[in-house]
């Protein structure tokens, strides 16, 4: 019997309404000969609910050991839907279990809040399976060489789902959401945009990095790294529709590039409002400019995004880089304190009202102009690039945020993606 992994989010089971219908989708596919592991996030407002908790606590406390204990805390949100959707399978008189993350067990380090999979044990599952049960699986939690409880940080469900997928070799693995798949760009900003049939592992993991938020960035990586099969899904379809029409619905993550995929220059567009960009202005342009300006920026665990250093005048450049919004003020506190007394720099400024917005294609390899057209288009529209970052299946500009929706708009259409799918 083929092994299936079902994930679903906290949308999906935000109510005791909408676990029954999971219980019944889920019940369905194991009614037609599938194996099933479910792998359910909190039930919606959950975790956050809980992290309210602790820090009206404490509310400024960071250490390791406080760490620990929200990992405790986070982790019983999984462990109550899991226990729920349990009862409702059984409900729906399917023999079901529940296990957390630790008693499958779900190894990871000790990183607490933001663990990494290291190994599963599915002896305990595929023992359950064999036996004709459902198993479900908390999602985005594990258990450490110490036997602390650990979570893999927000939305760590979806690699919680591909993780057991692939240790257990599964056939496929579906990722259930409130969206019926993934899209050429968000439909709230542009309306035309159109739910992609399938897309390549590489231009998923590309949107999912520069901001599109359907799945988790890590997990993307952890199915490319097992090749584990995905599709995205909405759980929001009715529960009884014909299981072979649901199997080919939404959106199918694949590793091999067709020729039909190939006539694709550009497959979507993904933008990221959470930035913000800072300059330090005169810094001497000497070798090991850039280490001294970002080492301390990265001891502080702040991540850099893009990176541009201007030409040299008189001995001396600029340098600008991007980091996400919330590191905004710590960041430039940090250059002011750490880094302009050392280097003798001019100013620290920055602008945090700006936007990423990147145009994503495996056909981008073998087209030219690719770059100059989207370029073409936002000058058009009398929009000014503040910074370009490219790669292979990729271009990313920084803009000012005011322009973002005339941007994404501009471009769906300048690449044909407002037209149906050939």
């Amino acid at each position: 019997m083929p092994l299936i992994v079902h994930k679903y989010g906290g949308t999906s089971m935000g109510s005791p309404e909408r676990i029954r219908n999971v219980a019944k989708r889920v019940a369905k596919w194991a009614r037609a000969g599938h194996q099933m592991v479910v792998v359910p996030s909190a039930m919606s407002g959950e975790t956050n609910r809980l992290l309210a908790l602790a820090k009206e606590l404490a509310p400024s406390r960071v250490s390791p050991a406080y760490n620990r204990e929200l990992d405790m805390l986070a982790a019983t949100g999984e462990q109550a839907s899991s226990a729920l959707l349990a009862i409702a399978l059984q409900a729906e008189g399917m023999e079901s279990v529940s296990y957390a993350g630790w008693q499958v067990p779900i190894r990871t380090d000790s990183s607490y809040t933001k663990a990494r999979i290291e190994s599963i044990d599915d002896q305990r599952v595929r023992a359950d399976l064999n036996a004709g049960k459902v198993v479900i699986v908390t999602g985005f939690q594990g258990i450490d060489e110490q036997g602390h409880i650990t979570t893999l940080g927000r939305g760590g469900s979806d690699t919680s789902a591909v993780a057991v997928a692939a240790a257990m070799k599964a056939h496929e693995c579906l990722i259930y959401t409130d969206v019926d798949g993934v899209y050429t760009t968000d439909p709230r900003v542009a309306p035309a945009a159109r739910r992609l049939t399938t897309v390549s592992f590489e231009e998923m993991l590309e949107m999912a990095s520069l901001g599109s938020k359907v799945l988790q960035i890590r997990s993307v990586e952890f199915a490319g790294k097992y090749k584990v099969p995905m599709r995205v899904l909405s759980s929001f379809t009715p529960w009884d529709i014909d299981i072979h029409e649901e199997a080919q619905s939404g959106t199918l993550i694949t590793f091999e590039e067709d020729e039909k995929m190939e006539q694709a220059v550009v497959s979507g567009i993904a933008f990221n409002r959470d930035e913000a960009k800072i300059s330090v202005l005169g810094v001497p342009d000497t070798p090991g400019i850039a280490y001294r300006i970002l080492g301390p920026v990265a001891d502080a665990n702040i991540e850099v995004d893009v990176i541009i250093q201007n030409l040299s005048k008189d001995g001396k450049t600029d340098f600008s880089f991007t980091v996400h919004r919330n590191d905004y003020a710590r960041t430039v506190e940090l250059l002011k304190e750490k880094v302009l007394p050392v280097l003798g720099a001019q100013e620290v400024v920055g602008d945090a009202k700006i936007c990423k917005i990147s145009i994503v294609g495996i056909g981008m390899r073998s087209h030219v102009g690719v770059a100059s057209t989207m370029f073409r288009v936002l000058s058009e529209e009398g929009i000014n690039i503040q910074m370009i970052s490219t790669s292979e299946i990729k271009t990313s500009v920084v803009i000012d945020e005011k322009y973002l929706e005339l941007a994404v708009r501009a471009l769906h259409t300048a690449f044909g993606l407002d037209k149906p799918a050939e």
